[in-house]
């Protein structure tokens, strides 16, 4: 091998590769400056990117933030007139509330005063609204309140209004006839209604009947609404005042025939008690006769013992003269006598009364007879020289316990034998005879009848 050639053809290729080196050199460095050139432009992309994207965040949360700053503003105004309106809204129901409560405290309290009116006229206390002398006078005054009504009732007396402009087929006259017509019609009904009510009125049920009657009128408004009829206030008060003085006529009516009732009883016991008197006076005077007639025999034969005997006894046949002359001549004198009805009435409940009859128990089984199931129970009969007197001081001290209010001739009190009998002690004194307990035989014995009959227990009222 040719070493020159060797050695020049090693130093050709030493060339090649230190070109192709430094090719690749420029190459690696012409990338690597690229490189670097491209690096550097992205940092600054990234760099204006971040700054773009910070700013736009900052721009979002100022808008973000004025948003909700609006938002919260409107909201705040939202909320402010709503508080506002719920305030304006509760000031109305409270001063709705307000009226409202006023209306049912107003309303209870008329509730409360019918209640009691109802109590008491349930219980016999009858309470008028227009207090007049007697029935007399209630009559007269129906009769002009009844000339008022029926002069309203005439044309244009303002009984029943309705419309003036009403017209009918463009015709006002027609409008007018129709309403007319129609108004005659409506006022007959009211009308009906209200002389119904005044027929069949009781005095306990005047509430009810103006209660009804106000609904008709109000029935009838709303009927005649399309012509604007309805019932004249003026007349519909003359109609409530009628059966207000109907019920206070009736009632007062009621009570003069039982106080007639009552006065005719009086003079039926006084006749009865004078004629007992009398009766027992002709008795003593015939007895008396036959003493004197047997003295002047006695005196005849010179028996002293025996005319002294004689004139003793006539004695005291001239006494019992006396007292019949004295209960006939003094009508306070008589007995006073307590009584009471277990079966009918219950243990809570006395009669107490006063007789001028001779023998008492004849007054008092005139009562047993008067519409009772059992017989009366005596717990006293006091003799008293003042019978009435001792009677109107018992009914004095047990006013409170009266049964009947309105009727004071109805002598019953809720009271137990041993209450009246500590009073009748007090008014009248010592007693010599009083019965606590009601031995009520009729009225045990239909006990025990009605147990037997079919094993149930009947119960006394009281």
């Amino acid at each position: 091998m040719d070493l020159t050639v060797g050695l020049f053809g090693a130093r050709g290729k030493a060339k090649e590769l230190a070109a192709e080196v430094q090719k690749l050199t420029s190459e690696n460095a012409a990338l690597r400056a690229q490189l670097d050139k491209l690096g550097v432009l992205s940092l600054i992309e990234i760099e204006e990117r971040k700054t773009t994207v910070t700013q736009e965040i900052a721009e979002a949360t100022t808008a973000l933030a004025q948003n909700v700053a609006s938002q919260k503003a409107e909201l705040a105004a939202e909320i402010a007139a709503e508080q506002e309106r719920h305030a304006a809204t509760l000031a109305t129901i409270k001063a709705e509330e307000s009226a409202v409560a006023e209306r049912l405290n107003s309303l209870r309290a008329q509730t409360v005063l019918t209640e009691d009116t109802l109590i008491l006229q349930e219980a016999g206390v009858y309470e008028y609204t227009h207090p007049l002398d007697d029935s007399v006078a209630y009559k007269a005054e129906l009769t002009k309140l009844q000339d008022r009504i029926k002069a309203m009732v005439r044309k244009d007396g303002g009984a029943v209004v309705g419309s003036e402009s009403m017209t009918m087929n463009g015709s006002h006259a027609q409008g007018m006839k129709m309403v007319r017509e129609f108004s005659k019609l409506l006022l007959r009904a009211y009308n009906n209604e209200a002389d119904n009510l005044v027929r069949g009125l009781r005095p306990y049920k005047l509430a009810t009947s103006k209660d009804r009657l106000t609904k008709a009128r109000a029935t009838i408004e709303k009927l005649g609404q399309s012509m604007d009829i309805r019932i004249g206030t003026k007349y519909h008060s003359l109609r409530l005042k009628e059966l207000e003085l109907t019920a206070d006529f009736l009632e007062k009516l009621a009570v003069e025939k039982e106080r007639e009732k009552e006065e005719k009883a009086r003079l039926r016991e006084e006749r009865q008690a004078q004629l007992e008197l009398q009766r027992q006076r002709d008795k003593l005077e015939r007895e008396r006769a036959h003493y004197v007639n047997a003295l002047a025999a006695l005196e005849g034969k010179g028996d002293t013992e025996a005319v002294n005997r004689m004139r003793a006894e006539m004695g005291e046949i001239d006494k019992a003269i006396e007292d019949v002359d004295y209960r006939a001549a003094n009508i306070r004198a008589g007995y006073v006598y307590v009584i009471s009805n277990l079966g009918a009435f219950g243990e809570r409940m006395v009669k107490v009364g006063m007789t001028r009859r001779l023998e008492p128990l004849d007054r008092i089984r005139e009562l047993s007879d008067a519409s009772v199931p059992f017989n009366f129970d005596v717990h006293a009969i006091h003799f008293s020289n003042d019978a009435v007197g001792v009677e109107a001081e018992m009914h004095r001290r047990l006013m409170s316990r009266r049964v009947n209010r309105v009727n004071l001739r109805r002598e019953f009190f809720y009271a137990t034998p041993a209450e009246v009998r500590d009073l009748l002690a007090a008014v009248a004194g010592d007693l010599l005879e009083y019965t606590d307990v009601a031995e009520a035989s009729e009225y045990h014995q239909s006990i025990n009848a009605t147990t037997a009959d079919d094993g149930s227990v009947a119960v006394a009222v009281g």
